[in-house]
């Protein structure tokens, strides 16, 4: 990867127009054989090779906590269950976020927000209209969220999302948007209330950090892994990522 040095002066690691992965732009994953420098491979202690798989997306969570540095007893709302973004909300409820509610519609994810104890609060959102229930959160908590992530990759739901944060809060766009998206919000809400509004990307030098975190059990991750598959089952593996029977689905080998 070749990027502005120029970037690393204000922290910023990864040039996302530059940016290169294995097995996303470069060729990866799918090959049978694959080469890394050795600089960029980490050595794990009491992971299963199951678990490691999640090292990646908690490594995107333990950025998205280093960005945000929630003060202590924060009240932390988030707009979805997906696997990062659980792992966020646990290092949240870790580091400062002492009342954290996830928002979400019914279903698999949701279940697994419960059973990995990922919040203080749920709300289940109706997928046909959840009007209702975002209407009862405001009432619940009239004068907003210290802290709000958004991690659905919703446009509609960023662009609600500044209407969830108090004043002298922050809301976090941590989902992933095309190019194409756009945004609309009111500049008088954003200086009258002065809100931050921050942006997290990538697994910026996040790696031993998170190996620390997973390896130690305090971010939980039973579960989210919820399908593993033979290789010879490759097939079925993509299927049911595509029809939504996996929450994360995993390649494993006869001494696993």
């Amino acid at each position: 990867m070749s990027v502005d040095t120029s970037e690393y002066r204000y922290g910023i690691s990864t040039d996302r127009h530059q940016f290169n992965a294995h097995g996303v732009t470069m060729k990866g994953g799918f090959a049978e054989y694959c080469a890394y420098p050795a600089a960029k491979v980490f050595k794990i202690q009491n992971l299963t090779w199951v678990d490691a798989t999640l090292l990646e997306p908690a490594s995107c969570a333990c950025h998205g906590l280093d960005k945000i540095r929630p003060r202590l007893g924060s009240h932390v709302l988030m707009f979805g269950a997906g696997p990062t973004g659980l792992m966020l909300a646990q290092l949240l409820r870790q580091n400062g976020g002492c009342r954290v509610t996830i928002a979400a519609p019914g279903g698999l994810k949701m279940e697994l927000a419960k059973n990995l104890d990922a919040a203080d609060y749920y709300v289940e959102l109706s997928r046909a209209n959840p009007e209702e229930q975002f209407a009862q959160i405001k009432k619940d908590n009239p004068y907003g969220f210290d802290v709000v992530v958004e991690a659905t990759g919703s446009v509609k739901i960023l662009e609600d999302a500044i209407h969830y944060v108090r004043r002298g809060g922050k809301l976090v766009v941590y989902g992933v948007y095309s190019d194409s998206a756009r945004v609309s919000w009111p500049p008088s809400k954003i200086f009258g209330d002065e809100i931050t509004i921050l942006g997290s990307f990538s697994e910026t030098y996040m790696f031993p950090a998170t190996i620390d975190y997973l390896d130690s059990g305090k971010v939980k991750t039973k579960g989210i892994v919820n399908k593993t598959f033979k290789l010879e089952q490759f097939g079925e593996a993509l299927e049911s990522i595509k029809n939504k029977s996996a929450i994360k689905a995993a390649i494993v080998f006869d001494d696993e």
